[in-house]
């Protein structure tokens, strides 16, 4: 039998919350002349819970996903199990060398070049240095960063900062591997290297945790799924009917007005929605029937310029469509506000729900905004699409006849 080599019982984070530095001598007198009875008062202290009641088991060689929103309580366990943070109740046993990709770019220095700070990351990440030395093309290879290598990361962009960063800690080799939402970092295109990366690592028989909004990413890598909410574990079993659940609970939330999104705020959707080729909002779209997408929102500044994609993912996180290079230089008017719309001529998903991801940045440099299961809609069977058995995802995402001819 596969032994435990993660276990943790009743874990538990507790931090306070809205602590005030003392300001010494000085700032109590003035508090005391401003307000003498308030300053007297002691004040109330203010606790939450980031983690609570949480047991985990993880075999040896198991690739397991974490999903929730964000505060979930995803990154908390994860620094308590490598060590970084200490539990508030419960404890947690680790056995084998562990190897932590929490959060890319630990350890870089602005003025040094990309070289220096690959052997730095390094080390701190606890490789030894014949050991970077032995794996240094391929780092930088992986990075597509040879031309840059060595220049300062001061003046990389965002996106070659990241892809070297996440580039140094993918290449490590530890027996147990905690990964924080990394496969988000650069543009799409090393997006895709990051997964192919995370595949190769967990079918090397290494034990992987990984935590990630994209669920499509956890179906693809990981056999079993549990989902925190609060801090607590509300589901724990198959990464399919986990994520179904999780989903399910989305959807709850984007009918009460709530969005889960990051991005640094300099473009904001304000509403998205899908519609018929009336332009009217819809939930329900019958197979062959046109649907279009669409979203306004705001800027900080007027004239904004950024890039448009989005993904439409089924109800158990596979992803259907993603679409980015063909939207591109979208601008807000002088007030800062824009209105955007994507047409689909006659879709021709196949039955079922899907779930719409939507982003605006830079490609490859800036995250304005990107919101995740932002809306959803339900693909139905149409009177269009003249057959005679039942249409199911598991015939696949796309119905289509495409005609073809004899080859004499």
């Amino acid at each position: 039998m596969t032994t435990a080599v993660i276990h943790g019982e009743d874990l538990g984070k507790r931090y306070r919350r809205g602590l005030q530095v003392d300001g010494g001598l000085r700032h109590s007198l003035e508090e005391f002349l401003r307000s003498p009875v308030s300053s007297l008062r002691r004040k109330k202290e203010e606790t939450f819970w980031a983690l609570k009641d949480v047991s985990l088991e993880v075999k040896e060689g198991e690739v397991l996903g974490l999903i929730g929103r964000n505060g979930a309580g995803k990154t908390t366990l994860l620094k308590i199990l490598s060590r970084i943070t200490r539990p508030t109740t419960g404890w947690a046993e680790i056995h084998g060398r562990v190897g932590s990709l929490l959060e890319v770019g630990t350890g870089f220095h602005p003025e040094l070049t990309g070289r220096e700070n690959t052997f730095l990351s390094g080390a701190i990440l606890g490789m030894g240095r014949a050991e970077i030395t032995r794996k240094f093309d391929e780092i930088v290879a992986f990075a597509e960063l040879e031309k840059f290598i060595d220049t300062p990361v001061k003046h990389y962009s965002s996106g070659m900062y990241v892809r070297l960063a996440f580039s140094v800690a993918a290449h490590l080799e530890p027996e147990i591997l905690l990964v924080d939402e990394v496969l988000a970092v650069g543009d799409i295109s090393f997006q895709k290297k990051c997964m192919g990366k995370m595949d190769d690592v967990s079918k090397t028989g290494r034990t992987v945790i990984l935590v990630s909004h994209n669920v499509g990413a956890i179906g693809q890598l990981c056999r079993r799924c549990v989902w925190l909410d609060n801090g607590s574990v509300v589901s724990d079993g198959s990464t399919d009917a986990t994520i179904a659940e999780y989903v399910k609970s989305m959807a709850a939330g984007q009918e009460k007005g709530t969005w889960e999104r990051t991005g640094d705020g300099r473009v904001r959707f304000t509403s998205i929605e899908v519609c018929d080729p009336d332009g009217l909002p819809v939930t329900h779209i019958p197979m062959g029937h046109d649907l279009s997408i669409r979203a306004a929102g705001k800027s900080e500044g007027g004239g904004t310029e950024f890039d448009l994609s989005f993904q439409l993912v089924t109800a158990n996180g596979v992803l259907a469509l993603w679409a980015y290079d063909q939207f591109k230089t979208f601008r807000a008017n002088s007030q800062g506000e824009f209105l955007i719309e994507i047409r689909f001529p006659q879709l021709l998903l196949m039955p079922g729900s899907y779930f719409l991801n939507l982003w605006a940045g830079r490609t490859g440099q800036e995250e304005f905004d990107y919101v995740r299961n932002a809306t959803s809609f339900e693909v139905i069977q149409s009177d269009r699409i003249p057959v005679t058995y039942p249409l199911t995802n598991q015939y696949g995402l796309f119905y289509g006849r495409p005609e073809g001819t004899q080859l004499k």
